[in-house]
């Protein structure tokens, strides 16, 4: 009977710094130099913003039985050499194995769809993520949460609430050690405080291309315009209301013979794509900030 080789483990690195010459040859040379193979590369570039943009995918070689995951020091001795690149560089960079779930708590108000959407794609995998726990203002969902098997909080908020309720929100976050904070249209306002904490951390999904049609039932307000597109935006929270940096836009084609409610039907599939491919690409660390903008390495 014969077996067939192990297979070698890959991992993510990335790297973010001011432009200069040479970069990718140092990253790849150190990668090359403890046996990796680069399975997929891409770079950019700001000549705006004068910054450098780095993801590569890379396996290691092994030359046993002994994955390269099950010998720290070949891989604490790249990730050294690593950390020393991005010290002389003065350049951010992460390293992880590739694959590895993303932990990421979602907050949803009454509407469903997209919390049903990331439930359905993380049960099957399709998004690097695992959804440890589940935070409503409502309880309308405890029941489809609790069948995923996912801890359900029922947060309620009013004004005189919201500090004690933000405060409990932390507690979650820290005590699922949270690394994604997703709001799948979670309809409260996080106070500027929260929003600073969770910079870079947490998605929300805009119900249209964002600044159009803000506030109460954005796709009447688009059907008394005659739009002939509707869309969804999901970006990153800060602490500009709905002003946080873009990482995914999608748009639909629609036209007259469409009511409101068929609207707010399209609506709905736009605002789930648009937040899985958000939250798809964050957890694959392929989303960098940059400024108020994002670049997304896809």
């Amino acid at each position: 009977m014969t077996t067939s080789a192990p297979t070698a483990p890959s991992f993510i690195v990335t790297f973010t710094c001011r432009e200069q010459r040479g970069i990718v040859h140092a990253i790849t040379g150190v990668l090359v130099e403890h046996g990796g193979d680069i399975i997929e590369l891409k770079q950019f570039d700001d000549p705006i913003s004068g910054h450098f943009f780095f993801r590569a995918r890379f396996a290691l070689a092994t030359d046993s039985s002994q994955g390269a995951t099950e010998s720290p020091g070949v891989l604490q001795t790249l990730r050294d050499d690593l950390t020393a690149l991005a010290q002389r560089l003065d350049a951010e960079f992460s390293l992880r194995p590739h694959g590895e779930k993303v932990k990421t708590l979602v907050m949803v108000s009454k509407f469903g769809h997209c919390l049903n959407d990331l439930l359905y794609r993380t049960r099957m995998g399709d998004i690097d993520a695992e959804i440890v726990a589940v935070v409503s203002n409502h309880p309308d969902h405890r029941q489809v949460v609790e069948w995923h098997g996912i801890p359900f909080f029922h947060v309620p908020v009013t004004p005189d609430t919201k500090p004690a309720a933000e405060a409990k929100l932390l507690d979650i976050i820290e005590r699922f050690e949270v690394d994604l904070v997703v709001l799948a249209r979670y309809m409260q306002v996080l106070s500027d405080s929260l929003s600073r904490a969770l910079s870079g951390k947490a998605i929300n999904i805009h119900h249209s291309f964002l600044p159009s049609f803000k506030g109460a039932k954005p796709y009447h307000q688009a059907w008394e315009r005659g739009v002939k597109n509707v869309g969804a935006t999901a970006h990153y929270v800060n602490h500009e209301l709905d002003e946080g940096p873009i990482i995914a836009q999608r748009v639909q084609p629609v036209d007259h013979t469409f009511s409101p409610e068929d609207l707010v039907a399209a609506g709905r599939d736009t605002e789930s794509k648009a937040l899985a491919d958000a939250v798809t690409w964050h957890c694959q660390a392929r989303v960098f900030l940059n400024g108020s903008r994002t670049v997304v390495l896809r």
